[in-house]
């Protein structure tokens, strides 16, 4: 896929106001490769250059821009959404029991699926909070700021990585937790497993809290 026509410049308009060493600051990344990025090439080599999937995160999470986004601007995706419905419809038609993990930005949705992703436009903060609210009877759990994971699909759990897996044998698509919601649901997490790979069930540190997601677990079961 080709890279968006004037991509360094909206990398510029993207850091505004903000100078080069600030915005270095917040990347990580030197304000000499920012302003390189910008001119879309390297001054000492004259070369076209392409900013990384990685450097992408860093500048998304300095600017505060979708990271899906500035990877299709630069290439590296392909822009899918659904049919130009309204919001609320288009997820009422997303089969939530296929989703492994949910991505939420400002102006976006990204559901991930074992095989790929759809990107859901996010047009009323109405509609993200009434989404919102129907996670949790899915068997959603929000394990970082901006990560919501289906737990009735984890299978494998490593703990020592904060890494949550879709494949029992964690060689496919996976997700890292932060360390507060691990801490948190660290038992939750070890019985999911458990349930999901046929595996023993050990005992709980938080009855309650397993038994409410189980319980709700199990009426999305029967309704299926």
């Amino acid at each position: 896929m080709k890279q968006f026509e004037g991509f360094g410049k909206f990398l510029e308009s993207l850091r505004g106001k903000m100078s080069l060493r600030e915005a270095a600051n917040k990347s990580g990344l030197s304000h000499a490769y920012i302003r390189d990025l910008e001119l879309e090439r390297n001054r000492s080599t004259n070369e076209k250059i392409k900013p990384s999937p990685v450097t992408l995160k860093k500048l998304s999470e300095a600017y505060k821009f979708s990271y899906t986004e500035l990877m299709e601007k630069a290439g590296y995706l392909e822009h899918t959404e659904l049919s130009d419905t309204p919001t609320n419809e288009k997820l009422d038609h997303i089969p939530l029991s296929d989703i492994v993990y949910i991505e939420i930005s400002p102006t976006e949705l990204k559901f991930h699926t074992r095989l790929g992703h759809q990107v859901v436009n996010m047009k009323s903060l109405l509609d993200f909070v009434h989404f919102l609210d129907k996670l949790e009877e899915h068997g959603f759990k929000k394990m970082d700021t901006d990560l919501f994971v289906n737990l009735t699909q984890v299978q494998k759990y490593v703990e020592k990585e904060g890494k949550l897996y879709f494949d029992p044998l964690g060689i496919h698509k996976s997700v890292t937790i932060a360390a507060s919601r691990q801490k948190k649901y660290h038992d939750l997490l070890v019985r999911s497993v458990a349930v999901n790979t046929g595996g023993a069930i050990p005992l709980p540190n938080d009855r309650g809290t397993l038994d409410t997601f189980f319980q709700s677990s199990s009426r999305n079961l029967s309704q299926n």
